[in-house]
């Protein structure tokens, strides 16, 4: 036993490397795919004087009832048919507990987003991996190979996919729920951004569940609220793992009043979907980066210098992006949030002197567009 520590965890948690993106104090913060916008200024109001009036001395709604409701009614379906949970990741936890574990098996189509891979580790479940094209993009031939090889009890796509930003077709998606064998998660975090809804795949006789969060669109981050929308058969199951009164009473009231300004939400999506694009151009026309189309509120792209020192020099200039030049295919990447125009040009002015300190003069073109 190590002196330094009386009592170790179980070796597989010793062998884990946890999540973390950087929070520094920069003028510019474009690294966790956040909302760049306050919540609007009615909501605060409105959610402050409920909390001002709840019953505090009481637990909350353990089936978050009347949030669960009110979702179903946003997207035509049954409260029954969602799961709430502090955070989209806690609803991936919830998905793991009840479907995975030691003897299970779940798969990933790489690059993905990185807590499917953690979360399952830690249940002790067995994670493979299927590679994506060179492009990024789904690889169906090697999809069938790996489903059929691994028989996963849990397939999980991500669309738009993070850290690429790339949507799956509704065909592809149809597809692959017609070939998995077990169940189908659907990591659609991003899909307000997206030209489509996979929620509207859900059924009851179909094992395919959605996941999405507050986080983006919502500018709730802070909240930490996500739910799924699945069967009610599979919410059932998931609500059977989650902790009693997992959902706070403030994180349900937010919830719920957010759900009010839909319209602001709407116009706020078109704000960053324009802003992605104008984005979007602006790195293609230039010759010393190449970029991958988005349809999420980030977009990943190469620099021709190292991905690592350019970070660096863009961190000492006031302008925080995510470092993935050391993550599995993705070497020299950098992936930068959509943020407000200011942002944008302040990013986008820190790259071109970035590039130009380290001797990359831009030569007015893209060969990778």
């Amino acid at each position: 036993m190590n002196a330094d520590i009386p009592v170790p965890a179980r070796d597989t948690i010793a062998e884990l490397v946890g999540y973390h993106s950087p929070q520094v104090d920069v003028a510019v913060r474009l690294n966790t795919n956040e909302s760049p916008y306050e919540p609007p200024a009615a909501f605060l109001e409105r959610w402050a004087d409920s909390i001002r009036t709840a019953e505090w001395n009481r637990y909350p709604d353990r089936g978050a009832d009347e949030l669960r409701s009110r979702l179903g009614s946003l997207y035509g379906r049954r409260g029954a048919q969602i799961v709430c949970g502090n955070g989209s990741n806690e609803v991936l936890q919830a998905i793991f507990l009840a479907h995975g574990g030691p003897g299970r098996r779940a798969l990933t189509f790489a690059p993905s987003y990185a807590l499917h891979d953690l979360i399952g580790r830690t249940t002790g479940t067995e994670m493979v991996t299927c590679e994506r094209a060179s492009d990024f993009s789904f690889d169906r031939a090697a999809a069938q190979l790996a489903i059929e090889r691994d028989a996963p009890h849990i397939t999980f796509l991500t669309t738009p996919n993070n850290p690429t930003g790339m949507v799956e077709s509704r065909e592809t998606v149809e597809w692959l729920a017609d070939i998995v064998p077990g169940l189908l998660v659907i990591d659609a975090a991003y899909a307000e951004f997206a030209q489509w809804d996979p929620i509207d795949l859900v059924d009851e006789g179909r094992p395919i569940v959605v996941t999405r969060t507050y986080s983006k669109v919502w500018s709730l981050a802070g909240l930490r609220l996500g739910y799924a929308v699945g069967p009610t058969w599979l919410v059932d199951q998931l609500s059977q793992v989650l902790l009693p009164y997992h959902l706070s009473t403030a994180v349900q009231l937010g919830g719920i009043l957010a759900l009010d300004f839909a319209e602001e939400m709407a116009s706020r999506v078109a704000q960053l979907t324009a802003q992605r694009d104008r984005l979007f151009d602006a790195l293609a026309a230039d010759g010393r980066v190449s970029v991958w189309p988005s349809s999420s509120n980030f977009i990943l792209f190469r620099p021709a210098a190292d991905g690592h020192r350019v970070w660096e020099r863009l961190l000492e200039r006031g302008v925080l992006v995510r470092d993935c030049s050391s993550w599995d295919r993705l070497a020299g990447c950098l992936r930068v949030t959509v943020g407000t125009q200011q942002e944008n040009d302040a990013f986008l002015a820190a790259l071109d002197g970035v590039l130009d300190s380290l001797g990359f003069a831009d030569g007015g073109s893209n060969p990778n567009r």
